[in-house]
């Protein structure tokens, strides 16, 4: 057992625990996807090109009604005929309804999408956190379900709640909205994650702390993974235990936590994606205590948050690579978002705002996908606020924001994307080169934005396609041969290039992941159960008085189907007095207390200690 530690005049201690797994492979295919096509009702005034597009307008004025596309500009005056508008074929993109006489009230919105040439690659990056469960009743999942799938999204992530689930300690409930969430987010060709906040009363009365045995968790996961098998296919055991909203534990506690999710995820279903209890904070203090942990051998996904600026995402990325012992880095929420102003009931950004949520969506996806990002998931699929922050793609009745025909965009012409570098271009420009799918295709595909203003940018080969950031084919120069000019503007493009385009293009080769740390996952894990108040959180520590003994509640765990024996041994910082039994031995399943004292003696020392 191995624990870091922090000690100043006031003395704090801090720990990180161990343990080894080896993962199998990682890929889970979606059986059967098919192309997407909407539903008989087209929820959300969803809308694929050269479809009849007809709106339901509440009752009211029939005449006064204007079609606006996304810039505003007013297209069409359409009549209202038995409650619905008939507004013919419209190319791709987003779009207004609103009454002329009163052009600041609540507003109608409806998506036109290009139509899928193929079906979404299983091993597409492309991800959305749709938290289905917890914000739609059952009877909107299809719905929602097909709205992911019509975006070209591969992944959605999903919530649990898990008192919910198993409201007594291993009594789990008949089926329930979670069931029917990942029922209908699997029949629509989804791959689904799930993710849990939040501990039973039964298993802590503080429930946002994780729970005291973790024998509850390992059983509650192995459990989940038997259950939804075939339809949730990779877990987060707990979400943004980093911070104080989620129990703010330490890194050793989310390496404990951890292996013993692992160990259950993989008893209930080998094939699951067992991934890191995700971060949210870029702090490293905790990155070292779960590195000091070896927690690698217990996760097949590296996972992380941000919400930063895209200037912050190289220093970000490149901690996070370092700790991730050479595990595919899933970016399971991000999002650069906008604030509402106006109506509180509606909670709505402006037009100006809208614009600019819609045209970041491909840079977020663009900057961390080139730093190496595996799956990242958008944030988010609903109508969601946090004080004056709204982070929602969609309206609460399902109609999209601009932001959502974004994310259809990239999903169409970002599907199964991998980087290939960063084009050596202007000082204010910015343009990513991805091997990927469009149309169902091998090609190349630059991302390129122009982040104060316009610019012109030039290529040494011929595009095949320029796409908008709602996927919208623009006009573009063509010529004969190179060089290929393009105007740049704040709101990013689509540059299709031939599948060997990047022979001649000036590249800044995207960052490299770190090589694979092997070990193997023990079924022996240990833990520490400190009480919260004794957290230093920006330390990942704990704190301990100095000059007298300390008992430290240790709990030795064997997951093991087997009677297990051992030496135990502490190694503590010189001066430190430290006394612990020199054997254990635990039973099948069982876990015993190991009475650990510690005394730091006297109080010098450095400000992190390690035991």
């Amino acid at each position: 057992m191995q624990m870091r530690s922090t000690r100043s005049w006031f003395s704090t201690l801090w720990f990180r625990l161990l343990a080894f797994p080896m993962v199998g492979g990682l890929l889970l295919l979606a059986a059967g996807r098919e192309i997407p096509k909407p539903l008989a009702d087209h929820p959300g005034n969803i809308f694929l090109e050269g479809e009849e597009v007809t709106v339901t307008v509440p009752s009211g004025p029939t005449t006064g009604w204007q079609l606006l596309d996304v810039t505003g500009e007013v297209l069409a005056e359409p009549e209202v005929r038995d409650g619905r508008v008939a507004l013919g074929r419209l190319p791709v993109g987003f779009y207004k309804l609103r009454l002329k006489a009163a052009p600041g009230t609540n507003w109608i919105s409806l998506g036109v999408l290009a139509p899928l040439s193929a079906a979404t690659p299983p091993s597409s990056p492309i991800a959305l956190d749709v938290a289905a469960a917890w914000f739609y009743p059952p009877e909107k999942l299809e719905a929602v379900a097909s709205l992911c799938a019509l975006a070209g999204v591969n992944w959605v992530r999903d919530r649990l709640t898990w008192a919910q689930m198993e409201p007594q300690r291993g009594q789990f409930s008949v089926t329930n909205q979670y069931d029917a969430a990942a029922r209908a987010q699997a029949e629509a060709g989804l791959q689904v994650l799930q993710v849990l906040h939040a501990s039973p009363a039964w298993a802590n009365p503080d429930r946002k702390r994780f729970p005291l045995d973790l024998r509850d968790v390992y059983r509650f996961h192995r459990e989940m993974a038997r259950r939804w098998a075939g339809q949730v296919r990779a877990f987060e055991p707990w979400n943004e235990a980093d911070i104080a909203m989620f129990g703010g534990h330490t890194g050793s506690e989310m390496a404990s936590l951890q292996k013993a999710a692992y160990l259950g995820l993989k008893a209930g279903n080998p094939d699951v994606i067992a991934c890191l209890n995700v971060f949210a904070t870029h702090r490293r203090a905790h990155l070292e205590d779960l590195q000091a942990n070896a927690t690698w051998p217990y996760f097949d996904t590296f996972n992380l948050h941000h919400y930063e600026a895209f200037e912050q995402y190289p220093s970000l990325y490149a901690d996070f690579r370092g700790a991730s012992a050479g595990r595919p880095l899933w970016v399971t929420e991000c999002a650069l978002p906008v604030k509402w102003a106006g109506d509180a009931q509606l909670q709505e950004p402006t037009d100006a705002d809208l614009s600019v949520q819609a045209e970041r969506v491909a840079k977020t996806f663009a900057l961390s996908l080139h730093e190496g990002s595996a799956a990242t998931f958008y944030f988010l699929l609903p109508h969601y606020v946090e004080g004056q922050t709204q982070f929602g793609s969609v309206r609460r009745d399902l109609t999209p924001r601009p932001a959502y025909v974004a994310l259809a965009a990239v999903g169409r012409w970002l599907a199964d994307a991998r980087p290939r570098g960063r084009l050596r271009s202007g000082p204010t420009q910015q343009a990513y080169l991805f091997d990927a799918k469009p149309d169902g295709k091998r090609s190349q595909v630059l991302v390129a934005w122009d982040t104060t203003g316009e610019s012109t940018l030039t290529l040494p080969v011929l595009a095949e396609a320029v796409v908008d950031h709602f996927g919208r084919r623009r006009q573009f120069l063509g010529s004969n041969a190179p060089p290929q000019r393009l105007t740049l503007g704040t709101a990013p493009i689509f540059i299709v290039l031939a599948a060997d385009a990047a022979q001649t293009l000036d590249l800044v080769s995207p960052p490299v992941a770190p090589d694979r740390l092997l070990g193997f996952a023990s079924p022996i894990v240990l833990q520490s159960l400190w009480p919260e108040a004794q957290v230093v959180l920006n330390k990942s520590a704990y704190r301990l008085a100095s000059g007298k003994a300390e008992h430290i509640p240790v709990w030795a765990y064997n997951f093991g189907s087997n009677q297990v024996r051992g030496r135990l041994q502490v190694t503590a910082p010189v001066g430190w007095a430290c006394a612990l039994p020199e054997t254990v031995e635990i039973a099948p399943g069982g876990r015993t207390q190991l009475p650990l004292t510690v005394n730091t003696g006297d109080p010098r020392g450095q400000l992190v200690e390690t035991l």
